[in-house]
């Protein structure tokens, strides 16, 4: 249990991010990283979680796993505990978007979003909410933050997207209700919209939408996963007494 720590904000603190193999999930493991915690990486493709492993170095345990299994969530909390002993910050970052019509749509498609969108995050959450509590009450930082990563796909539906909203409309009540329930024990818990933002989301689009995604947005500089992995680590180094709860960050040119 005894992990070397790192200088920075997080120093001492152990923090597991779910989708950390590509894109906003990496982004946020490398950030919260560089502030010191031990950064706990969970995703399906091993190759990708070696790579990042080799790239930060110490203080980064890989786990591959895939959260559709129903030992995946026990496991990586597992990881986190048998490495550090702690678990200070939870960051449900994976998900999946299969966008497409509910009349004549794929219903595999749609099943399999609630599955990672939802069910796999219920039962993150589940398993690492003992843990979170237990930290938010020691006395290195006295909080701890679960961050949930939303969509803007959470605030405004379009066609197309019914089971996508579904998911991520349904996961900012979940998020407000833990909230109220866990806030007076210090446990901080946030939800993070990003806009339109370059990442291999985009390509679980069909070819004809992924045409459409990219003349949408064809005048608009996209944000970077690394532009919403600083607004998540923004939220989790407040000052104990400070709970940001929703964070919308979208390019300067989104309109909508």
């Amino acid at each position: 249990m005894g992990t070397t720590t790192g200088a920075g904000r997080l120093a001492g603190t152990t923090a597991l991010v779910t989708g950390a193999s590509s894109g906003i999930g990496a982004a946020t493991a490398q950030a919260l990283h560089a502030e010191g915690a031990t950064v706990v990486a969970v995703a399906r493709r091993e190759d990708r979680l070696r790579d990042l492993a080799e790239r930060l170095g110490e203080r980064l345990v890989p786990v591959t796993a895939d959260l559709v299994e129903a030992d995946a969530a026990t496991r990586a909390v597992d990881a986190a505990i048998g490495a550090t002993g702690r678990l200070d910050v939870l960051v449900n970052n994976a998900g999946v978007m299969l966008l497409g019509p509910v009349v004549d749509g794929s219903l595999d498609d749609q099943l399999r979003m609630l599955e990672i969108n939802t069910a796999a995050l219920l039962r993150l959450t589940h398993a690492a909410l003992p843990h979170l509590l237990r930290a938010a009450a020691d006395p290195l930082r006295s909080v701890a933050d679960l961050v949930n990563v939303s969509s803007l796909g959470g605030r405004r539906a379009s066609e197309g997207s019914a089971a996508y909203a579904l998911t991520k409309f349904g996961l900012g009540g979940y998020s407000e209700s833990l909230r109220q329930e866990v806030t007076e024990r210090h446990v901080r818990v946030g939800l993070v919209e990003p806009g339109a933002t370059e990442t291999e989301l985009r390509t679980h689009l069909s070819p004809d939408l992924q045409r459409k995604q990219a003349a949408r947005y064809e005048q608009v500089q996209l944000l970077l996963a690394e532009d919403v992995a600083d607004a998540i680590t923004w939220m989790v180094t407040r000052p104990r007494h400070v709970a940001v709860n929703e964070v919308l960050v979208r390019p300067t040119e989104q309109k909508s």
